[in-house]
C-alpha cells in the first residue's frame, strides 16, 4: 500500500532475507528423518497416530516454510535460484513434489488475487456447487490437499518447467530411498503426515481464514493466535498481502508500526473455530470467495471486481 509505505518508510527496512529460516528448515528436515527411523518398526496404528499427532504439524509447517522460500525470504531476491533449490530440499519430507509448482502459482495469487481462471486458490464451480451442506463441507475440508493439488490442472494449467521436472525426480528418488532404508511404514508415515496435516487439522484453518468471506466486504483476514509460532506467521495475512517481500518473522512488526491500519480490521484468534464455523454455517461454502473476471485477452493485467457469490444448496 503506497500510502502506508509513504507514512511508514521504516517498513522498507523489514524487507530483507531471514537467515534463521535456513536453519529452521534444515532442523525440520532432520527432525523428520529421525521420525522416519523411530516409526519404522511400530504397529500401523501407532504409525498413523504419530503421523497425525506429530508429523502432520511438521509437514504442514514445512509447506509454509516453502511459502516463505517462494518469496525468496531465505537467500533474498538477488539469489532467486538458490531459493528454488532450497525449496526443493525443504520439499523432501512432504513426500510429494510441490515446491517449484507452488512458487509459480502463488505469484499469480498475489498479482491477481481472486482472478477468475488465474488464481488457483479459488475453488472450482463444482466445489462450490457440490460441497454446500454441512456433511459435504466437512468432507471438503478433509480432502483439501487433493483439491489444492489437482485444481491447477483444471483452472490454470501451465507448461511443465525444467525445475518442476527436477523437483519431481529428486522427490521420487528421496521417497524410494526412504522406502529402502527405513521401510514401508516410514514412507506411509511421511505421506500420511502430509495428507492429514493439510486436511482436517487445526493448522489447516488458515486455508479458509485467509480469504473466505465470513463478513461481506472483507476479502482478506489475519489471524493473531499461538499457531503463528508453527506457521512462520502466515496468520498475519493482511500484512503479508500488503508487503509480500517482508518475511514472516517481521510481519508482527508491520502490524505494530502501522497499527492504525490493521487493528480495526476483522481478524481471527482461533483457526479451529474458523473450521467449525465454515462447516456449520449454512451461509458459507467454497463459493464464499471474491472472484474477479479478467477483461479481454489481456489480460492478466486488469481485473474487474465482481460481487461475491454465496453457495446455496438446492
Amino acid at each position: 500500500m503506497l500510502k502506508m509505505r509513504t507514512k511508514y518508510p521504516e517498513i522498507k527496512s523489514l524487507m530483507k532475507p531471514d537467515p534463521n529460516l535456513i536453519w529452521i528448515i534444515v532442523l525440520m528436515v532432520l527432525t523428520q528423518l529421525v521420525a522416519f527411523y523411530l516409526v519404522k518398526d511400530l504397529d500401523w496404528k501407532w504409525v498413523l497416530f504419530w503421523a497425525y499427532a506429530f508429523g502432520s504439524c511438521i509437514n504442514h509447517s514445512m509447506t509454509l516454510a516453502i511459502h516463505e522460500v517462494s518469496h525468496n525470504s531465505a537467500f533474498g531476491n538477488n539469489r532467486a535460484l538458490w531459493n528454488r533449490w532450497f525449496g526443493i530440499f525443504a520439499n523432501l519430507p512432504i513426500g510429494v513434489p510441490y515446491s517449484v509448482s507452488f512458487k509459480r502459482y502463488h505469484m499469480d495469487h498475489h498479482r491477481y488475487l481472486g482472478g477468475d481462471g488465474i488464481d488457483v486458490d479459488i475453488p472450482t464451480d463444482f466445489e462450490g456447487w457440490f460441497f454446500c451442506t454441512t456433511f459435504r463441507k466437512f468432507v471438503w475440508v478433509i480432502l483439501q490437499p487433493l483439491f489444492y493439488a489437482f485444481r491447477p490442472l483444471f483452472i490454470n494449467p501451465k507448461p511443465i518447467s525444467y525445475l518442476e521436472v527436477i523437483n519431481t525426480v529428486i522427490q521420487i528418488t528421496f521417497d524410494i530411498i526412504v522406502y529402502y532404508v527405513f521401510g514401508i511404514r516410514s514412507l506411509v508415515y511421511m505421506l500420511a503426515a502430509s495428507l492429514l496435516g493439510l486436511g482436517l487439522h487445526p493448522i489447516s484453518g488458515h486455508f479458509i481464514a485467509e480469504h473466505y468471506m465470513f463478513l461481506k466486504g472483507h476479502e482478506t483476514y489475519s489471524y493473531y493466535g499461538p499457531l503463528n509460532l508453527l506457521t512462520f506467521n502466515v496468520g498475519y495475512h493482511n500484512e503479508h498481502h500488503d508487503f509480500p517481500n517482508v518475511p514472516g518473522k517481521n510481519l508482527p512488526l508491520v502490524r505494530k508500526i502501522a497499527a492504525e491500519y490493521y487493528d480495526s480490521l476483522p481478524h481471527y484468534t482461533s483457526w479451529v473455530k474458523v473450521l467449525y464455523d465454515f462447516v456449520m454455517d449454512d451461509t458459507v461454502s467454497p463459493y464464499s470467495r471474491m472472484k474477479r473476471h479478467q477483461k479481454g485477452q489481456a489480460a492478466l493485467e486488469t481485473a474487474m471486481l465482481r460481487s461475491p457469490s454465496y453457495g446455496v444448496c438446492t
